[in-house]
């Protein structure tokens, strides 16, 4: 039988500050608290104490394979046991490179056991950008599926190469395979394949990746680790609510992506808080299709899902019929996503087929929802959209539309112990209701700062009668209920199907390219994407009769994560600067959205 150790940490739970009363309040949902108590304790005590109640009872289900509480907790015990091994110990920072599978939920806990530090990083990252991951975070160990392991060895190899001071590559990578996770029998590539399952996945999924060598380091296989490993790790987590739990990096107007330290506490607030405000019970099911490596996959999917009591079902990305049929026969209660997949799903002519009845809540953020999608969606399924609005930095929510008080196109009203103003960007003296400004919050949820750079946490923060606030470089209105919407954006950033992309970094990728002597990125509308990358190049003068738009998205592929490529790319004699040599985006910015409003 599993059980809870009786080393567990045991202290008194942390209890924000009341935020004061608000006119937001009038719409508050019944039954939720107004803040939420935060156990002073590890994430890994979500995963045990499941364990611990339901050992038996299935806790994941991928792919038609299913794991039970027990047999995740096992299995996470015992990677914990193989990292240790390596020198994994309390702060080291691990790497998890990978797609949505069963490992990564197995790779998050056990970094956990170990009081270790989780870095998610996108499976869309190329080499040139997963080079900065593993230099600014220190991380001597990492974790990837062997359909992209090649890139993380070729980043870390790099750095080697470089013989730049302090450029030090990984020291250990464990590799494993996606069939891993598949059902017996299912593992060997060409055999097998469900017809229920979409065809184009059979290649990606069953195929067995060559094992990458990796320059002053040891490769692993997953299954090689595990099975020289002991049962369980040495010690029992010791880790606090304060103490580092997870740094994802997320980029901004410099270019140069940031590591935001990520207390457990931070991410157990917004965890538990789906509970009363999304109504997630014991006994329910969470579609979880939006990738863990992102910060809202992760809190408000996977571990809130741990946290209330629910069972995961997992997707290891998008496919609409395979969501639709997922949802009707594991009768998905819970479905986090993006608007996107929900103009997906409701094009799909085989939506009939499947009954949808049993879902309870569907809501997500990154873009706004078409007001027609959201009216067939409650029109046809009895379904409000919950829009609802964070950041890396927030642990995802600090604004959600309430049950019962949704509004469309609108991110809601402050969370669960969360204060939030709209400011002037200058004087940071809040504005008068109605107006624009900067949208400000505080609350338990927000991060600690940025990982090694005091002086960007420093501009993201001020303190107002000892209260501390985050500035989210957002440009928003409350309105007089309370409600808040977004107006414009003071940073600098293109909004693609919920990903961000930072022109800056995009930028600074794209002038490595042998033809482009100047570039900027600005965004260009999509109606499906919401925004798409549009790069402006001024060619050098070797390449001005030669180059094309072609060879230009195509060298972005190999260079840098899918989302970022440019869609379309335009060759220009020059830039528009100003006097002082500037870059003037926005001139070209605004240029692009008269065109396409004419």
């Amino acid at each position: 039988m599993n059980h809870l150790p009786a080393s567990h940490p045991q202290a008194a739970p942390l209890l924000p500050p009341l935020p004061p009363d608000g006119p937001h309040h009038a719409h508050w949902p019944a039954g939720v608290p107004r803040r939420l108590a935060v156990p002073d304790e590890s994430l890994w005590w979500g995963l045990a104490r499941r364990a611990a109640q339901q050992p038996e009872a299935v806790g994941l289900t991928f792919m038609d394979r299913r794991w039970t509480w027990g047999q995740l907790q096992a299995e996470a015990e015992r990677l914990a046991a193989g990292l240790q091994g390596l020198g994994v110990g309390r702060g080291d920072r691990v790497l998890v490179f990978m797609q949505n599978c069963p490992q990564f939920i197995l790779s998050f806990f056990a970094v956990l056991r170990l009081d270790a530090v989780v870095v998610p990083v996108n499976p869309m990252n190329k080499a040139d950008e997963l080079g900065h991951y593993i230099h600014d975070a220190a991380a001597k160990v990492a974790i990837a599926s062997a359909d992209i392991a090649g890139e993380m060895a070729r980043a870390s190899d790099g750095l080697v190469a470089s013989g730049q001071a302090g450029q030090v590559g990984l020291t250990h990578l464990v590799v494993f395979h996606l069939s891993e996770g598949l059902p017996e029998g299912l593992q060997t590539p060409g055999v097998g394949w469900p017809a229920h399952w979409p065809t184009a996945w059979q290649p990606w999924l069953q195929f067995r990746h060559p094992q990458p060598a990796l320059a002053g380091g040891e490769v692993h296989t997953w299954a090689g680790l595990l099975a020289a490993a002991p049962a369980r790790p040495t010690g029992t987590p010791q880790a606090r609510a304060a103490d580092l739990a997870i740094l994802p990096y997320t980029s901004g107007t410099t270019g140069a992506a940031k590591g935001c330290m990520h207390g457990h506490g931070s991410l157990l607030h917004n965890a538990l808080s789906g509970g009363p405000w999304l109504d997630m019970r014991p006994g329910d099911t969470t579609l979880v299709v939006v990738p863990m490596f992102h910060i809202t996959g992760l809190v408000m999917a996977l571990l809130a899902t741990v946290q209330t009591g629910g069972a995961i079902v997992l997707m290891p990305r998008w496919d609409r019929d395979l969501a639709a049929r997922l949802i009707s026969a594991e009768r998905v209660t819970h479905w986090p996503n993006i608007p996107t997949m929900v103009i997906d799903l409701l094009g799909s002519p085989r939506l009939a087929e499947f009954d949808l009845s049993c879902l309870r809540y569907v809501g997500g953020g990154g873009t706004t929802m078409p007001e027609a999608i959201a009216t067939r969606l409650r029109e046809q399924f009895g379904l409000e959209y919950l829009e609802g609005y964070g950041l890396t930095e927030t642990s995802a929510p600090t604004h959600c539309n309430p049950r019962g008080g949704a509004r469309r196109q609108c991110l809601g009203i402050p969370y669960l112990s969360t204060q939030a103003q709209v400011v002037d960007p200058d004087t940071l003296e809040p504005v008068a209701t109605g107006e624009v400004g900067e949208i400000v919050v505080s609350g338990p949820q927000v991060f600690q700062g940025y990982w090694g750079n005091p002086q960007a946490t420093a501009s993201a923060f001020f303190e107002r009668e000892g209260q501390r606030w985050f500035r989210t470089g957002d440009l928003g209105r409350v309105d007089d209920t309370g409600y808040y919407t977004l107006a414009d954006r003071l940073k600098r950033m293109i909004n693609a199907s919920g990903f961000k992309v930072w022109p800056a970094e995009v930028e600074a990728l794209m002038h490595h390219h042998p033809g482009v002597q100047e570039v900027c990125i600005i965004a260009t509308r999509d109606p499906y994407r919401g925004e798409s990358v549009k790069a402006v190049i001024v060619p050098k003068d070797s390449a001005r009769a030669t180059l094309t738009q072609a060879d230009v998205i195509a060298w972005c592929k190999a260079h840098m994560s899918a989302y970022k490529v440019p869609r379309t790319v335009q060759f220009t004699e020059a830039l528009p600067k100003s006097a002082s040599g500037k870059l003037l985006w926005r001139v070209l910015q605004q240029q692009e959205d008269g065109a396409q409003v004419g």
